[in-house]
């Protein structure tokens, strides 16, 4: 089985958008989980109804055409991420796949893997901490899906540019990176009876010890145009082996 996560997915990326739909086509995996941020934006899931009226809205109906067709081969497992936390039951029946809670336990032969987004957990962010209580809201969701979905669409962008403002801002001023909290990693392992904890959203991939009998293993964004390009699968086996892929389309 796969996992992978923060492909970010949107018209303007059309690159790494196509490595990701050859890499459903080739990917030769049983089961495949996508922890978060696969599309860089989701307003509602009635944008899968509105036709293909605008570049956007072709590139959507793209993206769940190429679940469908994958999610007939194998299991796709979805979790919601910052960027796309509005993926909904509406997206889930359209695409065939299942929706995963954040954070959920995957047992697989005889290990116990534990998978988040890892957004909740950066807990030193406490600006976004503070912004995701609100957006996360019954009551937030509600009064927003209710509004037009051109509004929505102008309102998501208008997010993505004042996120993408406080982050240049912080990596001017040289402001320390929010990173997955140490402790509440190992409780929540602890919990669980989990072994490795499996997360994305840093954009950092690498592996961590958390003490002596707990990992925490990082997954890589996807982006084509990088140099050199960041597609990278994670595999697990049933005796508990992980290992990291690089994806060549």
């Amino acid at each position: 089985m796969d996992l992978i996560s923060d492909l970010h997915l949107q018209a303007s990326e059309p690159a790494t958008a196509a490595a990701w739909q050859n890499y459903l086509a080739q990917g030769g995996f049983d089961a495949l989980f996508i922890l978060g941020d696969l599309f860089e934006v989701w307003v509602g899931d009635d944008v899968l109804d509105a036709g293909n009226d605008t570049p956007d809205h072709r590139f959507l109906h793209d993206c769940a055409n190429a679940l469908q067709g994958v999610s007939r081969q194998a299991a796709v497992f979805v979790m919601r991420g910052n960027r796309d936390f509005l993926l909904g039951p509406g997206f889930a029946q359209r695409c065939g796949v299942t929706l995963l809670d954040d954070p959920c336990v995957l047992e697989w032969g005889h290990t116990r893997w534990l998978l988040t987004h890892g957004d909740a957990w950066c807990l030193e962010d406490t600006a976004y901490q503070t912004f995701r209580a609100t957006v996360r809201s019954d009551a937030w969701q509600g009064a927003f899906l209710q509004r037009p979905l051109t509004e929505r669409e102008t309102l998501a962008r208008q997010l993505r540019e004042a996120s993408k403002a406080r982050k240049s801002m912080a990596q001017s001023e040289g402001t320390p990176f929010a990173d997955v909290d140490t402790a509440t990693a190992l409780r929540w392992l602890e919990q669980t009876g989990g072994h490795h904890l499996i997360h994305g959203h840093t954009h950092r991939p690498g592996v961590h010890a958390l003490d002596a009998n707990h990992q925490r293993i990082v997954l890589s964004d996807w982006d084509a145009s990088a140099e050199p390009p960041r597609l990278e699968r994670l595999s697990l086996d049933a005796a508990g082996h992980w290992q990291r892929h690089a994806w060549t389309p």
